[in-house]
Protein backbone atom coordinates (compact mmCIF):
# COMPACT_ATOMS: atom_id res chain seq x y z
CA UNK A 1 0.00 0.00 0.00
CA UNK A 2 1.13 3.20 -0.87
CA UNK A 3 1.81 6.31 1.65
CA UNK A 4 -0.73 8.60 0.02
CA UNK A 5 -2.95 5.41 0.78
CA UNK A 6 -2.27 5.11 4.00
CA UNK A 7 -2.60 8.52 4.89
CA UNK A 8 -5.56 8.82 3.31
CA UNK A 9 -7.37 5.73 5.52
CA UNK A 10 -5.68 7.12 8.57
CA UNK A 11 -6.95 10.69 8.59
CA UNK A 12 -10.32 10.89 5.85
CA UNK A 13 -13.68 8.77 6.63
CA UNK A 14 -15.13 9.05 2.65
CA UNK A 15 -12.42 7.29 0.84
CA UNK A 16 -13.14 3.70 1.04
CA UNK A 17 -12.66 2.67 4.66
CA UNK A 18 -10.90 3.77 7.82
CA UNK A 19 -8.68 2.00 9.55
CA UNK A 20 -11.56 1.28 12.46
CA UNK A 21 -13.52 -0.22 9.94
CA UNK A 22 -10.76 -2.65 8.42
CA UNK A 23 -9.83 -4.11 11.77
CA UNK A 24 -13.38 -4.60 12.31
CA UNK A 25 -13.89 -6.47 8.79
CA UNK A 26 -10.73 -8.46 9.40
CA UNK A 27 -11.91 -9.34 13.31
CA UNK A 28 -15.20 -10.17 13.06
CA UNK A 29 -16.68 -9.78 9.41
CA UNK A 30 -17.81 -12.06 7.29
CA UNK A 31 -17.79 -11.48 3.00
CA UNK A 32 -21.35 -11.68 1.19
CA UNK A 33 -20.76 -10.40 -1.83
CA UNK A 34 -19.57 -7.62 -4.52
CA UNK A 35 -21.87 -5.02 -6.46
CA UNK A 36 -20.80 -4.63 -10.01
CA UNK A 37 -19.14 -0.98 -8.66
CA UNK A 38 -16.71 -2.52 -6.73
CA UNK A 39 -18.78 -2.36 -3.36
CA UNK A 40 -18.28 -4.96 -0.82
CA UNK A 41 -20.69 -6.48 1.72
CA UNK A 42 -20.15 -7.89 4.84
CA UNK A 43 -22.09 -9.16 8.00
CA UNK A 44 -20.68 -9.81 11.52
CA UNK A 45 -19.66 -13.09 12.74
CA UNK A 46 -20.83 -14.07 16.72
CA UNK A 47 -22.78 -12.34 19.45
CA UNK A 48 -23.76 -8.58 18.72
CA UNK A 49 -22.70 -6.19 20.90
CA UNK A 50 -25.38 -3.64 20.81
CA UNK A 51 -28.82 -5.84 20.03
CA UNK A 52 -30.49 -2.47 18.60
CA UNK A 53 -29.13 -3.05 15.28
CA UNK A 54 -31.22 -6.07 14.55
CA UNK A 55 -30.57 -9.46 14.06
CA UNK A 56 -27.15 -9.25 12.46
CA UNK A 57 -24.69 -6.01 11.88
CA UNK A 58 -24.43 -5.57 8.63
CA UNK A 59 -21.89 -2.90 6.38
CA UNK A 60 -20.77 -2.05 2.89
CA UNK A 61 -16.88 -0.75 1.90
CA UNK A 62 -16.99 1.17 -0.40
CA UNK A 63 -15.28 1.12 -3.47
CA UNK A 64 -13.56 4.65 -3.97
CA UNK A 65 -15.37 7.51 -2.47
CA UNK A 66 -17.75 6.80 -0.12
CA UNK A 67 -21.52 7.16 -1.34
CA UNK A 68 -24.77 5.66 -0.28
CA UNK A 69 -26.33 6.67 -3.67
CA UNK A 70 -23.94 3.98 -5.27
CA UNK A 71 -25.90 1.24 -3.23
CA UNK A 72 -27.63 -0.50 -6.47
CA UNK A 73 -31.52 -1.51 -4.65
CA UNK A 74 -31.02 -5.18 -4.04
CA UNK A 75 -28.12 -4.58 -1.72
CA UNK A 76 -29.97 -1.50 -0.19
CA UNK A 77 -32.67 -3.98 1.07
CA UNK A 78 -30.27 -6.33 2.06
CA UNK A 79 -28.18 -3.27 4.40
CA UNK A 80 -31.26 -2.23 6.03
CA UNK A 81 -33.04 -5.93 7.00
CA UNK A 82 -35.80 -6.06 3.95
CA UNK A 83 -34.73 -9.23 3.32
CA UNK A 84 -32.92 -12.30 4.21
CA UNK A 85 -31.26 -13.18 1.63
CA UNK A 86 -28.50 -11.11 -0.02
CA UNK A 87 -28.78 -10.27 -4.20
CA UNK A 88 -25.65 -12.65 -4.61
CA UNK A 89 -27.49 -15.12 -3.19
CA UNK A 90 -30.90 -14.41 -5.13
CA UNK A 91 -31.66 -15.24 -8.60
CA UNK A 92 -33.29 -12.46 -9.39
CA UNK A 93 -34.43 -11.18 -12.92
CA UNK A 94 -35.38 -7.26 -13.08
CA UNK A 95 -38.58 -6.83 -15.01
CA UNK A 96 -38.27 -5.13 -18.56
CA UNK A 97 -39.96 -1.86 -16.92
CA UNK A 98 -36.89 -1.34 -14.36
CA UNK A 99 -33.94 0.50 -15.36
CA UNK A 100 -30.67 0.10 -14.44
CA UNK A 101 -29.24 1.50 -10.86
CA UNK A 102 -27.93 4.83 -11.49
CA UNK A 103 -25.76 7.11 -8.76
CA UNK A 104 -26.68 10.54 -7.54
CA UNK A 105 -26.33 12.99 -10.47
CA UNK A 106 -26.78 16.06 -8.25
CA UNK A 107 -23.76 18.76 -8.88
CA UNK A 108 -23.39 17.32 -12.12
CA UNK A 109 -23.73 17.87 -15.30
CA UNK A 110 -26.37 15.04 -15.63
CA UNK A 111 -28.08 16.38 -12.94
CA UNK A 112 -32.08 16.82 -13.31
CA UNK A 113 -33.19 20.36 -14.47
CA UNK A 114 -36.63 20.65 -15.00
CA UNK A 115 -37.78 23.67 -17.60
CA UNK A 116 -37.92 26.99 -15.53
CA UNK A 117 -34.96 26.37 -13.31
CA UNK A 118 -32.26 28.95 -13.24
CA UNK A 119 -29.72 25.83 -14.12
CA UNK A 120 -31.43 24.48 -17.06
CA UNK A 121 -31.25 25.60 -20.86
CA UNK A 122 -33.30 28.21 -22.87
CA UNK A 123 -35.45 30.90 -21.32
CA UNK A 124 -37.97 30.99 -18.37
CA UNK A 125 -41.55 31.78 -19.59
CA UNK A 126 -42.96 34.88 -19.00
CA UNK A 127 -44.93 35.45 -16.00
CA UNK A 128 -48.88 35.63 -16.84
CA UNK A 129 -49.46 38.95 -14.48
CA UNK A 130 -52.65 36.59 -12.28
CA UNK A 131 -50.05 36.64 -8.78
CA UNK A 132 -52.11 39.09 -6.34
CA UNK A 133 -49.26 38.96 -2.92
CA UNK A 134 -51.60 38.55 0.37
CA UNK A 135 -51.37 41.20 2.20
CA UNK A 136 -53.15 41.53 6.04
CA UNK A 137 -56.54 42.48 7.05
CA UNK A 138 -57.95 41.00 3.56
Amino acid sequence: MALKDTLLRIFTWWNGQTVSLALLTARSGQFVGADEFGNRYYKALGPLIDRSVGPERRWVVYNGYADASRVPPGWRAWLCHNGDLPPSEEDYQPREWQKPHLENQTGTAAAYRPKGSQLSWGSRPAATGDYVPWTPGE
